[in-house]
């Protein structure tokens, strides 16, 4: 039999077990709230007295070199939701669907589904953009974990006419083309955030002092771009290009001094404000993404390689061989022409496939390949835009037999626009080097520099003075004067080119029904104020008005250079006023 004494004993015992293994527990909890979820708890506490708000930066202007806004942002608002306090009392959440429906017009299921799918608990969008009426109503009304947030929507007010130059954001008004792309850390600004105390309804109630930072607005663009310029070379490439029924063309208006890049366009082109709907095709800026073989506006810079390595005169005669070349797989001339005995200037000047092979004979591959590469082809010039390509000039040992004789008239290499325009701004100032660029300078909102993107101008001669000098002011004179360039002439300032009809290369063989045209100039031949290239991609040749580069492109040249020469106060006669253009973007407040 159990001793009663000993079972009393022993439930005493267990009892005075279990209530130290009691205050054992207790004691761990305490010491786990205060210590090791300290932070946690406090954290929660802190998130039901207060309230984070993200304020964003607003992203920095593009301007135009006067000060025209080419994108810029306006301030919005935004309707928001904080899910987690809805979702603590769940007919609220069809109390402030129902709310809202009849103020934004958005159905009630809708703003449910939306706050019962969002993965973040402290926000969801519910409509962005609301009128101000909208808003009025919003704050009337007064709903817990409703709030209405400052938002930034990008502008472009020159819509088409600077696509491809300015680009377009995101959704989350990031950079993704254009200089929108290339200059994201400038332009996005650094977001800020504010924490306010809030009552039970999250109702902001004062700013906690010491907590959260301002926002810092963006960095603004000053453009080496002129849109009046831009404007003049839309609305002659465009109508030329829908003349001939063209697949797309380009058109670039350079300094040659400095490289400033005056104006760019690249057709098809596209609205950024509607990028989204627009095929890929369109945003594709031709001038930098699309190398192609350049056909005769190669051949003054192969001569002017020649003359400054002394490998040719400028007296000196080359047999053109009557029209027809047997040697080097068969060369013949554009259009038949036959030609015997010619200078070098005749070369230019008649465009001689023949006369510019025997002038590649002359130099040798090492010569030229040499020579190309110092004018900067096969690499990027380096333009403040994403997305160049380099072109390409094939390294030595690819070079066949024919190559020393096909690349001086301008097959065999690929090149871009860019390229070829800086090529001949490089003989327009004398044979200095440039660099070409968009972006004149950043800025703040106080208009003061940040840092000035201007390449140093004359980085170095790559070409005798005198080469380039007589090839501008005699034989691309004379082409205009007295050649195939003769439609780009005008009548109070002397103009210099050369055209171009290049065949397309397809797959390894030639198009022979498409082709090429383009022209490349500038004006006053003694001091140029500009370089342009023009080029047209596939004119129609079934119109019967021809498919030259002296034929479509030169005439556009003239066009841009007698607007743009007067525009700049270059040639005789009045200023002309500004477009439209000018005035729309100037509507938008720069902030400057």
């Amino acid at each position: 039999m159990t001793n009663p004494h000993k079972r009393e004993m022993w439930i005493l015992g267990l009892f005075l077990t279990a209530m130290v293994s009691v205050f054992a527990a207790l004691t761990w909890r305490v010491v786990d709230l205060k210590h090791a979820q300290r932070e946690a708890y406090e954290k929660s506490s802190r998130r039901q007295k207060t309230a984070l708000v993200p304020e964003k930066p607003r992203r920095g202007q593009i301007l135009d070199c006067k000060g025209r806004v080419l994108a810029a942002s306006i301030e919005a608002y935004n309707v928001f939701v904080e899910p987690r306090r809805l979702r603590e009392y769940p007919d609220q959440i069809q109390v402030a669907a129902a709310s809202l429906q009849d103020i934004l017009g958005t159905p009630g299921p809708e703003i449910c589904r939306m706050i019962d799918e969002s993965r973040n608990p402290g926000y969801v969008k519910i409509k962005p953009g609301i009128s101000p009426d909208e808003r009025a109503l919003v704050k009337e009304i007064n709903l817990p974990a409703v709030g209405i947030e400052t938002d930034w929507n990008r502008s472009y007010p020159a819509n088409n006419l600077t696509g491809h130059i300015v680009g377009f954001v995101g959704a989350d008004n990031t950079g993704l083309s254009g200089l929108e792309l290339q200059y994201n850390t400038y332009l996005q600004g650094t977001p800020g955030q504010h924490v306010f105390v809030v009552d039970a309804l999250r109702r902001p109630i004062a700013v906690q002092a010491g907590a959260g930072k301002d926002a810092e607005d963006g960095l603004n663009l000053v453009l080496t771009i002129d849109s009046v310029i831009q404007r003049f070379v839309h609305e002659a490439l465009k109508k030329k290009m829908d003349e001939y029924e063209a697949e797309s063309a380009v058109a670039i208006v350079m300094d040659p001094w400095t490289g400033a890049v005056l104006a760019m366009v690249s057709l098809p082109d596209f609205d950024p404000t509607k990028f989204s709907k627009t095929p890929q095709d369109r945003m594709r800026n031709r001038a930098l993404t699309d190398p192609f073989e350049p056909g005769s506006i190669f051949k003054p810079i192969v001569a002017a390689i020649a003359l400054d390595a002394g490998m040719i005169g400028y007296e000196e005669k080359f047999d053109c061989e009557n029209g027809f070349w047997s040697k080097y797989g068969g060369i013949g001339e554009f259009g038949n022409h036959q030609y015997k005995m010619l200078s070098v200037r005749e070369i230019i000047l008649h465009s001689s496939n023949i006369g510019m092979a025997k002038i590649g004979l002359k130099m040798g591959q090492k010569k030229l390949y040499d020579g190309l590469k110092m004018f900067g082809f096969s690499s990027p010039t380096g333009v403040d835009l994403p997305g160049e390509e380099p072109g390409l000039v094939w390294s030595l040992p690819k070079w066949s037999k024919y190559s020393v004789t096909r690349i001086p008239f301008g097959h065999e290499v690929m090149v871009t626009p860019m390229q070829i325009c800086r090529a001949y701004s490089i003989l327009a100032n004398g044979g200095y080097v440039i660099k070409p660029h968009i972006v004149r300078a950043v800025v703040n909102n106080q208009g003061e520099i940040i840092e000035d993107r201007q390449p140093t101008a004359g980085m170095g001669y790559i070409i005798k003075t005198e080469v380039a000098n007589w090839m501008v002011r005699k034989a691309m004179t004379d082409v205009v004067n007295e050649g195939t360039g003769d439609q780009a002439k005008m009548e109070n300032v002397q103009v210099w080119g050369k055209t171009g009809t290049a065949n397309i290369a397809v797959n390894g063989h030639y198009d022979w029904k498409n082709y090429v045209a383009s022209f490349v100039g500038g004006a006053p031949a003694e001091k140029p104020e500009v370089v342009v290239l023009v080029s047209i991609r596939k004119p129609n040749r079934s119109l019967g008005k021809g498919y030259s580069g002296g034929r479509v492109a030169a005439p556009v040249v003239h066009d841009i250079l007698e607007n743009t020469l007067r525009y700049l106060g270059a040639m005789e006669g009045e200023t002309m006023p500004e477009p439209q253009v000018a005035a729309t973007a100037q509507s938008v407040s720069t902030g400057i």
